[in-house]
């Protein structure tokens, strides 16, 4: 994760969407806001104080920012909402109420001795289409508090993930900047204190991992079997042929994913793959197994490593993969990115953010560790085994 949140739309939205870290980092800052429909709202005048900026500079951020601060939670009240709003918090709102009187307002002109007739009939046919001030409508300065309120016609209200994330943007705030400190430190606290400093093993927190790793054995025999009958070449294919998988799916062969995770020698690569990633290698596996056995009947000999590897080519580029195998390369060029910290680079355009679902998966109360799930499941295991 970069150390600058104001450069990273992805990081920033990382961020947001952990709901543990907000409940967290909420405590720590210690705001309160206007509770509102079970969320706090705070008004652009209440974010330029606590960020010391003026409300212009907020203005400017929200319009240049819109569509990420929206889907984060700012919102413009108007009509129905409004009214519930300025009814339950009218009296904390009124440093948000502009005088936009004057835009509409024009004071005639009035002949005087310095003006020719041609020029003041010119200055006012200039002024023919404005409308003109009605003398019986007050000026800003002489409404009260409340009439002004009333005339108050739509409200720009930020939540907490909101106000964060303008937080996240603000470069010209000191108290900004020391808050997006503040959230890098609590973020990898957080992290290290449900992981235990680590995360190479993150997925396996995933209920979905132990039923993955089960069956990954069964349909990597029928691979390595298929190859063993069906391709004439030597041991060394099923190294190289469990790449061409890889490289199929995620663009990278055995020796570069262990080196992106800084794995050690020893370490089985497929320990550390998410859930989907291995039932899509499975999925590869058994299918190309099929493809294999299909080829060699209609052959009657044995493949060459040629055909083998025009064969894989073919069997990843149908239709019916594309899905597939974007979706596994966004999880998981998303998730090391965002929970390890590392990037695979041939899969870098694929980083998006975290979604939340995914912070409820591996880091949420149904998350466990791998010995948490198998000692729940231990009598399964030992029926399994007996059979």
């Amino acid at each position: 994760m970069t150390n600058n949140l104001t450069n990273s739309a992805v990081d920033r939205q990382n961020i947001l969407n952990n709901p543990d870290f907000l409940n967290d980092f909420q405590k720590h800052l210690g705001v309160s806001g206007m509770v509102y429909e079970n969320e706090i709202w705070f008004t652009t005048a209440q974010i330029a104080d606590f960020y010391e900026v003026s409300t212009k500079t907020i203005k400017r951020y929200t319009d240049t920012a819109e569509k990420e601060l929206s889907h984060n939670g700012y919102c413009v009240l108007k009509g129905t909402k409004l009214k519930e709003f300025k009814t339950l918090f009218g009296h904390l709102i009124y440093a948000d109420i502009e005088d936009d009187s004057q835009k509409d307002i024009n004071v005639p002109l009035s002949k005087n001795n310095n003006i020719s007739d041609r020029d003041f009939n010119v200055s006012i046919k200039k002024q023919d289409n404005i409308p003109q001030r009605d003398i019986n409508v007050p000026l800003w300065n002489e409404l009260t508090d409340k009439q002004r309120l009333n005339r108050l016609k739509s409200l720009a209200v930020f939540n907490f993930r909101s106000f964060l994330n303008i937080g996240m943007l603000l470069t010209e705030s000191e108290k900004a900047k020391s808050m997006r400190s503040a959230i890098l430190d609590i973020t990898l606290d957080s992290l290290n204190k449900k992981l235990g400093g680590s995360t190479k093993f993150i997925n396996q927190r995933d209920e979905d991992y132990l039923v993955a790793m089960l069956r990954e054995p069964q349909y990597r025999k029928e691979y390595t079997s298929a190859l063993s009958r069906y391709l004439d070449m030597g041991t060394a294919k099923y190294p190289f042929y469990t790449d061409a998988i890889y490289q199929a799916i995620f663009n990278e062969n055995a020796a570069e994913y262990k080196q992106v995770l800084k794995l050690e020698d020893t370490e089985n690569p497929r320990e550390t793959m998410y859930s989907e990633i291995l039932k899509l290698i499975a999925s590869f596996e058994i299918g190309i197994a099929d493809e294999m056995k299909n080829k060699y009947e209609q052959l009657g000999r044995q493949l060459s490593p040629i055909e083998l590897n025009q064969l894989i080519k073919k069997f990843s580029e149908q239709r019916f993969w594309i899905q597939q195998l974007e979706d596994a390369r966004i999880k998981m060029a998303t998730r090391d990115y965002g929970f390890r910290e590392v990037v695979h680079h041939r899969l870098e355009n694929y980083i998006k953010s975290i979604p939340t679902s995914d912070y409820q998966k591996f880091l949420g109360e149904q998350s466990k560790t791998l010995h948490e799930r198998i000692d729940e499941n231990i009598e399964i295991f030992k029926r399994l085994k007996d059979r």
